[in-house]
């Protein structure tokens, strides 16, 4: 199963820059999205969406033109979970899973503490609730993939410039300590499981040019539950697809 995980900033604006074309050549069997900021009534290109081969589920925020999650896939999914049980987070649309034979796929989009302190107190309330949510379902769903914007650098290789980015939100040591006991709890971070070189990122700033400088943040996952640990074949950054402030991040697993 080839699973892509990708924060679109905005879909209407991806597929305005051929976004459809890198899909059709990406071929991803699953592509989990973020930030979608539509509702599906507002695509016009969903017929082509379909040509391609894929069913498509959207949970988009109550908010318009803000956060939201979707799933599209070529395998057909024996169920769709739209809401997680906490109502402050199925409002901004942050959390969709498609269960399949044998894995189960979520895609979630985690939120930003840039704004403010009301926002960065928001963000903790979810990393706190998301834990107690992602272990009880992994007792349900023992083989999850859960995909999506974390909005946090695991560890000081995942950023440009550790020192100058120490108290900023994204890098702050209760945000990492979080990722830290999150990937303790039963986790695989997908990528660093094959690649330990630094220089990887995700995401860039669209200040002062510093996606042509490489100045980056690693924010985007693919992680996987330990069960799947054998069936993980290949990780990857796919930083040459330029649709959104993200990049894609590809997950081959073996199934």
């Amino acid at each position: 199963m080839k699973i892509i995980s990708y924060n679109v900033n905005g879909i209407r604006a991806a597929l305005s820059k051929n976004w459809l074309d890198w899909l059709k050549a990406a071929n991803p069997d699953v592509i989990c999205l973020q930030e979608i900021k539509a509702t599906p009534d507002q695509i016009t290109d969903l017929v082509l969406l379909e040509q391609l081969g894929y069913e498509h589920y959207w949970n988009p925020a109550e908010k318009k033109g803000y956060s939201g999650t979707a799933i599209f896939t070529k395998i057909k999914p024996k169920h769709v979970e739209y809401t997680s049980g906490m109502d402050d987070y199925d409002r901004e649309g942050r959390i969709i899973r498609a269960d399949f034979d044998g894995v189960s796929v979520m895609s979630t989009y985690f939120p930003s503490g840039s704004s403010g302190d009301e926002r960065q107190a928001f963000k903790y309330r979810f990393l706190d609730d998301f834990q107690e949510y992602a272990d009880k379902l992994k007792l349900e769903f023992p083989n999850l993939v859960i995909s999506g914007d974390y909005n946090i650098c695991h560890r000081p290789i995942d950023i440009h410039n550790p020192k100058s980015n120490a108290n900023s939100s994204g890098f702050l040591p209760e945000e990492r300590e979080w990722m830290e006991n999150f990937i303790k709890s039963g986790y695989i971070d997908s990528f660093r499981h094959f690649n330990a070189e630094p220089h990887n990122y995700t995401w860039w700033s669209y200040r002062a040019g510093a996606r042509n400088k490489n100045l980056g943040w690693r924010i985007d996952y693919n992680m996987v539950s330990e069960g799947l640990q054998n069936k993980l074949k290949r990780a990857a950054i796919l930083p040459e697809a330029k649709h959104s402030d993200h990049c894609p991040i590809l997950l081959e697993l073996d199934l």
